[in-house]
């Protein structure tokens, strides 16, 4: 990374989340409005607590544009606008027993008292990115992020539900992702198994609630900013429930015996973006200014005595 880049280093959060009101500003640019097909209230604006639509197989249509909601974005300066003084985003609502907490974009464990579970393995490699400001994050070499870093990324993502398949479009780093629902099965995970950034994604519905099972990882997944591992021997299911028209919730139980002592589970919310449509973003190694090794502050601040 360039020494341009250390000054910039105490945005890592910040400057990511920026780019949602840049984003914004590039949705207009990039398409003029078109109402969102959806149920009306009575005075025309589209009802966002309706029933969830429903697709011609009788399940739930989880198709739309969606982002996350602010309070899987983070606590404290995270979520803030360009100005320091711009108000912090709101604590996240208190939990009801039972539930799984949110998982945020800097620290998919925040919502734990006491944090992930890891094993010593686990711990240490997340310690060693953590103290190295995230600089080999693959946010910042324009390589596939984990999927829960997707999950609660604030670039919004766009699922297309078909018939045998649903794909999600990542606006982050252009990222695409296929989960099959034609009954094809999940691959047994060995030496003759080629890894995948997103693993091999198969899912059913149970209820109203699709059940995505996902193994086959490479070993240098980053599941947060922080650096909180994923790897070859790791299993995600996520369980998609669109709640109603504007709301989709997402719990994701992760294992991982190399990297946690015990499966975990976080939930993600995301909210539909109505009138709009997905963009596109190129990734250049030179946008990750926010990300620097610590080798390379230590070096910057050398230079300026």
């Amino acid at each position: 990374m360039t020494q341009m880049k250390s000054k910039n280093s105490i945005f890592m959060i910040s400057a990511a989340l920026m780019a949602v009101v840049a984003g914004a500003t590039m949705l207009l640019a990039q398409w003029p409005k078109h109402p969102t097909d959806g149920p009306r209230t009575p005075d025309g604006k589209l009802d966002l607590k309706a029933p969830a639509p429903r697709a011609a197989d009788g399940h739930p249509d989880l198709s739309g544009l969606w982002q996350p909601m602010r309070q899987n974005f983070g606590r404290g300066g995270r979520g803030r606008g360009k100005g320091t003084d711009a108000p912090a985003p709101p604590p996240p609502p208190a939990r009801a027993p039972g539930e799984p907490p949110l998982a945020q974009f800097n620290d998919v464990g925040a919502g734990f008292p006491n944090g992930l579970p890891f094993t010593e393995w686990g711990r240490k490699v997340r310690d060693e990115r953590k103290a190295n400001n995230s600089k080999d994050n693959p946010d910042a070499h324009c390589r596939p992020l984990g999927l829960m870093q997707l999950h609660t990324h604030p670039y919004e993502k766009k699922i297309v539900q078909g018939k045998d398949a649903i794909v999600i479009m990542y606006n982050a780093n252009n990222d695409v992702r296929q989960i099959l629902t034609n009954g094809q099965p999940l691959p047994q995970v060995g030496p003759d198994l080629a890894p995948w950034w997103y693993g091999y994604s198969v899912g059913h519905w149970e209820d109203d609630t699709l059940v995505v099972t996902t193994l086959g990882f490479r070993d240098d997944v980053w599941l947060d900013v922080n650096g909180s591992p994923l790897t070859s021997s790791g299993k995600m299911v996520e369980r998609f429930t669109r709640l109603n028209f504007g709301t989709l919730q997402i719990d994701v139980t992760i294992s991982d015996p190399k990297a946690y002592t015990e499966p975990f589970t976080v939930r993600v919310m995301q909210q539909i973006m109505p009138d709009t449509e997905l963009f596109e973003s190129v990734c250049e190694d030179r946008d990750a200014v926010h990300y620097v090794g610590d080798s390379d502050a230590k070096q910057k601040a050398g230079s300026q005595k």
